[in-house]
């Protein structure tokens, strides 16, 4: 360690510790009040009721005719056609016995009428209509407030609003919706070899591939990425990039955070009165991972391999930005399987290993996606999940259960799994 550098309050932790550091550390974003049309998935911040009923008037269920059960007693029975009702209007005469009203679906019923028959069950013809079976009073009327009445409790506070949230609160007049922000990250990818995809050469440089995999993933869990560019290794570029970065709720750096002379991200925080919360955690891969807060935002300083990249994010950024935006649940499913092949390895961390998963007779088989190296992306390309070897694991025998945690599922989990 360098001498001018922060000394880590915590290091080499378990993934678990890691995890819990992290989560109890963030702080829940504040509320923003949003168009209904553009809260699916947000979390809600306020409790809602319904202000009507919903339907507000009994209305009916069927193409038909609405008029009153006890005319039919005696079928066939013909009535008399004094009026059309087409969905959206309501009638202003009260129907006399002996009497009816078209009526098509959704429409209000007439004063007077008590029931629809459907319009397969009449035989209609100019103003007269003869209803062939006797019908039912109430037969196909939605009464009032049969769905909602005024004050029935729509949502509570911490709700993931799905579409039927957003049409239930469109259906009782609601426009705008508290919800919880969505967090604006920060992207700062380090490293002297990085160059954007568009300028890929062959002098030896590399695509800054992890820039945009974060971007990708940062969507997909509902944040909003803001990616600042390609820093490189010099502590004065970086220092000026995060304090940019600063403008937004959590920064994500890529590279720079392990034991190498040009690895400055720990250094660069903590002259900018970072508090380093964590460094290094026993896991492979992705082990040198930096945790700091800086001026009350949450730094997370992701190794540079691709691989460790999306691993560490999954395990550790991607609940912390759930919580922050006041997710209950937080964690991917983990469900178990067979793995598929031997696998070996020393003891002191937990293996993550990208797997595929496949049935076979009845059984759940995880296979690994070939080499295990956290530089080869292509193996978390072909990934279903990825399967937990624990720390003092040194070897998994073939046919052994084990737990895979999922990375295409989004039934999300209030405990970790593992």
């Amino acid at each position: 360690m360098r001498e001018s550098e922060p000394r880590p309050e915590r290091t080499q932790v378990s993934v678990a510790e890691a995890r819990d550091i992290i989560l109890g550390t963030v702080r829940q974003l504040v509320a923003e009040t949003v168009s209904t049309s553009a809260a699916q998935g947000r979390v809600l911040c306020e409790e809602v009721r319904s202000e009507r009923w919903i339907p507000p008037l009994d209305n009916s269920g069927m193409d038909g005719f609405a008029l009153r059960a006890e005319d039919t007693r005696e079928a066939p029975a013909e009535l008399r056609v004094v009026e059309d009702l087409p969905a959206g209007r309501r009638s202003e005469r009260k129907l006399a016995p002996g009497e009816a009203a078209r009526i098509m679906t959704g429409a209000a019923i007439p004063e007077g009428a008590d029931a629809v028959v459907m319009q397969e069950n009449t035989e209609y013809s100019g103003n007269r209509v003869v209803v062939r079976a006797s019908v039912e009073f109430g037969e196909n009327v939605r009464r009032a407030g049969s769905d909602v009445r005024q004050g029935t409790l729509i949502a509570s506070p911490g709700a993931v609003l799905t579409p039927a949230h957003i049409g239930m609160l469109a259906a009782i007049g609601r426009t705008t919706v508290q919800v919880t922000t969505r967090p604006r990250v920060a992207i700062l990818a380090t490293g002297d070899e990085l160059v954007e995809p568009d300028r890929l050469t062959d002098d030896g440089r590399i695509a800054s591939s992890n820039s945009y995999a974060l971007q990708a993933a940062l969507r997909g869990v509902g944040a909003e990425p803001v990616y600042l560019g390609i820093v490189p290794d010099e502590p004065a570029a970086l220092s000026e990039q995060f304090r940019r970065a600063l403008a937004c709720d959590v920064v994500i750096s890529t590279g720079g955070v392990s034991v190498g002379d040009r690895d400055w991200i720990k250094l660069v925080l903590g002259q900018l009165g970072g508090s380093m919360q964590l460094w290094r955690v026993r896991m492979r891969p992705g082990a040198p991972l930096v945790f700091a807060m800086l001026q009350d935002r949450p730094v997370f300083g992701l190794p540079g391999n691709p691989v460790s990249t999306l691993v560490t994010f999954e395990q550790f950024v991607r609940p912390a930005l759930l919580r922050m935006m006041r997710y209950e649940r937080v964690f991917r499913p983990v469900e178990s399987a067979l793995l598929a092949e031997d696998y070996n390895k020393p003891p002191g961390r937990t293996h993550f290993v990208r797997v595929m998963l496949q049935e076979r007779e009845g059984q759940r088989y995880a296979f690994p996606t070939g080499n295990q190296s956290s530089a080869i992306l292509l193996s978390m390309v072909r990934a279903d999940g990825l399967a937990i070897v624990p720390e003092e694991t040194t070897h998994v025998e073939a046919g052994t259960e084990v737990q895979v945690q999922l990375l295409a599922r989004d039934d999300l989990r209030t405990e970790p799994g593992f």
